[in-house]
C-alpha cells in the first residue's frame, strides 16, 4: 500500500533497525534526525537519505503513498511533525510499527529496565548461528557477531527487545518474554515505581495462553491476569534455570553448567567476560531451550558470542592501561558494571568518566548514582545529556558529585575531557553513558594506545 517510509528520529537504535527493515522489503526510505552520527552515516551509505535540518519540504509530498514512523523521543514543536500531523499522512510511533511486524512471527521479546539489550542480542546470535532458519531480530545496540542491528530471515522466529520507554513494549505480544528486572525508571513516563510494575504485568499479560513468562527470580513481577506459564530464571540460585559450578577463567571469562528442568547443559562458556553475562546467558539460553533450540547448538552460540558494542566493551587492555565503554545510564547498571570490571581488573585503579542522561532520571536517582559511582577509585563527571528534555531547575551534575564519597573527583566540561585524561595517571579507564559520550570512544581508545 506504501512505497515509502519515512522517519522523524531516523538515527536512534530502534528507529534505524525499521529503515533497514523496510529498505530490504524494497520500500523508498528517507528520514531526518537532529544531529550526524556513525549509525546515519552507515544508514546513508546503504542507500537512505537522510537530513538533518527541521525541513518540512522535504518529507515526500505523495501522502497516500507515505507512511510516517515517528519516535516519541521527538519534540511536539518540531517543524516536520506538526506538518505531517496537518497534512494528514498516515503515521505510528516505532513500537506500533515493530508490533506489526511481530505480529504474525514467534514474537520472543526480551524487556527489562537493564539486561535486555546484551540478553536480546545473545538469544537472536543461538538462533542466526544454530538453527537452519535463523531469525528476524531488532536489536537495542550493534552486534558484535553482525555488525548490525538488524538480522533477516525467511523463518518465522523474530526477537525483539521490548523496550519500556513510552510503554513501548505493550504493542507486541509475544510467544515467549524474559523479563531480566523491574527497576524504578523513566519515572518521567510512569511517575512512579508501581505504575513500571504495572506496565511489566501487562506486558507479560500479553503473552500466549501457550506460551512462556521467563522472569528473573528477584524480579518483583505481579502476575494477576497473566495467561502464560511463569518460570523464573537466576544467576546461581536454584529455581527453573539457573547457573552452578561457575568457575572463573582467565580474563574475567566463566565456566558454567546450565540447569534447566530438562536436564543439564554443562561446560558453558560465555564469549564475552563478567559475571554478569553468565546471568544474560542463562536467561538466552532458556528462551532457546524452550523453544526447541538443540542444546549443544545452544553451546557452541554462547561460546561464540562476541557482545554488543558499548556494553561492557573492552577497547584497550594491556599491562599498563585499560579501557572499557559501558552504556550504563541506571545506578544499577553502573552498580553491576563496576562489579565486573573489579573482578576482570583486579588490584587496578579505577577511574570513571559519567555522562548522565536526562534531568528527570539525574533528579529521581541521584543518591543511588552518587552511591554506585562511589566504588570507583576516582570519578570525572559530565554535564548533563538532555536528549528530548528541557532544564530543570536546580537539576545538574553537580548534586551527583557532591554525594559522591570519593576524593578524587571532579566536574568538567566535554570540550575539556581529552585534555583532562592526558593530565591523569591511568591504569583502568571506563566510560558510562548513554548521550553522546560514545563521541569520545575513538579519541579515547587512540590516546591511551600510544601510552
Amino acid at each position: 500500500m506504501y512505497d515509502n517510509y519515512y522517519f522523524i528520529g531516523i538515527g536512534g537504535i530502534g528507529m534505524s533497525a525499521l529503515a533497514r527493515y523496510f529498505k530490504h522489503i524494497g520500500k523508498n526510505v528517507s528520514g531526518y534526525d537532529r544531529t550526524p552520527s556513525r549509525l546515519t552515516a552507515e544508514l546513508e551509505s546503504e542507500g537512505i537519505q537522510i537530513h538533518y535540518e527541521d525541513r518540512p519540504d522535504l518529507v515526500p509530498i505523495n501522502v497516500a503513498k507515505t507512511f510516517v514512523i515517528y519516535t516519541p523521543a521527538i519534540p511536539a514543536d518540531l517543524g516536520e511533525m506538526q506538518y505531517v500531523q496537518e497534512k494528514g499522512y498516515s503515521m505510528c510511533k516505532r513500537s506500533r510499527a515493530l508490533g506489526e511486524i511481530a505480529s504474525d512471527k514467534d514474537c520472543l521479546a526480551i524487556s527489562g529496565t537493564h539486561g535486555k539489550t546484551t540478553t536480546s542480542t545473545l538469544l537472536a546470535h543461538i538462533f542466526a548461528s544454530g538453527t537452519e532458519d535463523g531469525c528476524t531480530a531488532f536489536l537495542g545496540g550493534i552486534s558484535k557477531n553482525y555488525h548490525n542491528n538488524l538480522l533477516l530471515s525467511r523463518g518465522n522466529v523474530l526477537v525483539a527487545e521490548a523496550d519500556e520507554f513510552d510503554r513501548s513494549f505493550l504493542q507486541l505480544h509475544p510467544k515467549i518474554a524474559v523479563v531480566t528486572s523491574i527497576d524504578a525508571d523513566h519515572l518521567d513516563i510512569y511517575g512512579t515505581h508501581e505504575e513500571v510494575k504495572e506496565a511489566f504485568r501487562l506486558f507479560a499479560g500479553q503473552v500466549a495462553a501457550d506460551g512462556y513468562v521467563i522472569a528473573k527470580l528477584c524480579a518483583d513481577l505481579h502476575t494477576e491476569g497473566i495467561k502464560a506459564k511463569i518460570l523464573r530464571y537466576s544467576y546461581d540460585k536454584p529455581c527453573d534455570f539457573y547457573a552452578s559450578d561457575i568457575k572463573p577463567l582467565e580474563g574475567g571469562y566463566f565456566s558454567f553448567t546450565l540447569n534447566h528442568p530438562g536436564g543439564k547443559l554443562t561446560d558453558c562458556t560465555v564469549g564475552v567476560p563478567g559475571w554478569v553475562n553468565v546471568e544474560n546467558a542463562v536467561a538466552a539460553g532458556s528462551v532457546a531451550l524452550l523453544y526447541g533450540v538443540d542444546p549443544e547448538k545452544i553451546r557452541e552460540a554462547l561460546t561464540s558470542f562476541r557482545g554488543v558494542e558499548r556494553r561492557f566493551d573492552i577497547h584497550v587492555n594491556t599491562p599498563k592501561v585499560a579501557y572499557i565503554d559501558d552504556y550504563a545510564h541506571h545506578p544499577r547498571e553502573i552498580a553491576s558494571a563496576i562489579s565486573s570490571m573489579r573482578e576482570i581488573f583486579a588490584g587496578r585503579r579505577l577511574c570513571g568518566i559519567f555522562q548522565p542522561h536526562l534531568y528527570t532520571r539525574t533528579r529521581d536517582f541521584a543518591d543511588e548514582f552518587a552511591q554506585a559511582l562511589s566504588g570507583l577509585d576516582s570519578l570525572i563527571m559530565l554535564p548533563i545529556y538532555p536528549a528530548r528534555e528541557l532544564p530543570i531547575e536546580g537539576v545538574n551534575s553537580q548534586m551527583i558529585l557532591d554525594k559522591v564519597t570519593l576524593k578524587d573527583k571532579m566536574l568538567v566540561e566535554k570540550d575539556a575531557l581529552m585534555d583532562t585524561i592526558k593530565n591523569k595517571d591511568i591504569d583502568c579507564l571506563v566510560t558510562f553513558g548513554a548521550g553522546d559520550i560514545d563521541r569520545f570512544i575513538p579519541k579515547i581508545e587512540e590516546y591511551l594506545k600510544t601510552l
